[in-house]
């Protein structure tokens, strides 16, 4: 009986998060993410004030509802990535398949890329998945969260998505990316020009 009331709850409480994500979307699209306030889109979800705070710490974080799953995501592809596979390989192959799309009907990500505090806050938001990052990755290979190799590719694999989507084809600069970080520079066509005779330097 505890586990079906238990299931009811968090299921309401599902709904209720979603009904408050899409109300804001609804209204951020309709007239602008600054000119609608909190309490409008409480009200619009038919919830109280309060109960829209229990889900969401602020404004911005009503537009970014699924950071939670996103960072999960992240952990999983190192946490359960197949047996002998690289961390590193695991890493690329999820961030060609999840952050390469650039999703221009998407209204959310209209609406964050028209909307000045919502890109810094999604920066923000992709940036604070670093430390859970860095966690999984000591895991995995036995160094500790703070390692240089640990940081830097959590670091490293943060950052990648915004040089990728800015280029021609996203999934390949992507790849590119992850060769260069595994690979070195001494492997790219421009190293080796350099390393040509008569080169200066």
């Amino acid at each position: 009986m505890a586990e079906t009331t238990t299931g009811r709850r968090e299921r309401k409480k599902a709904l209720t998060r979603q009904a408050l994500a899409d109300a804001a979307l609804r209204l951020f699209t309709e007239r602008g993410y600054d000119n609608v306030g909190v309490r409008e889109v409480a009200e619009a979800a038919d919830v109280s004030l309060s109960t829209l705070f229990k889900h969401f710490p602020g404004k911005e974080a009503l537009v970014f509802d699924l950071d939670a799953d996103i960072e999960s995501a992240l952990v999983a592809a190192v946490r359960d990535r197949t047996p002998g596979r690289s961390v590193l390989h695991a890493l690329r192959d999820h961030m060609v398949n999840t952050r390469t799309v650039v999703p221009t009907d998407d209204p959310t990500f209209t609406l964050v890329e028209s909307t000045p505090a919502l890109r810094d806050y999604a920066r923000r938001m992709w940036s604070r998945h670093e430390k859970a990052l860095a966690a999984a990755l000591a895991d995995a290979t036995g160094l500790t969260p703070d390692a240089p190799a640990v940081t830097g590719l959590a670091r490293f694999t943060l950052e990648a998505p915004g040089l990728a989507r800015a280029s021609e084809d996203p999934a390949r600069t992507m790849r590119d990316l992850f060769a260069l970080l595994e690979h070195g520079w001494a492997t790219t066509p421009l190293a080796r020009e350099e390393e040509r005779p008569g080169r200066d330097g």
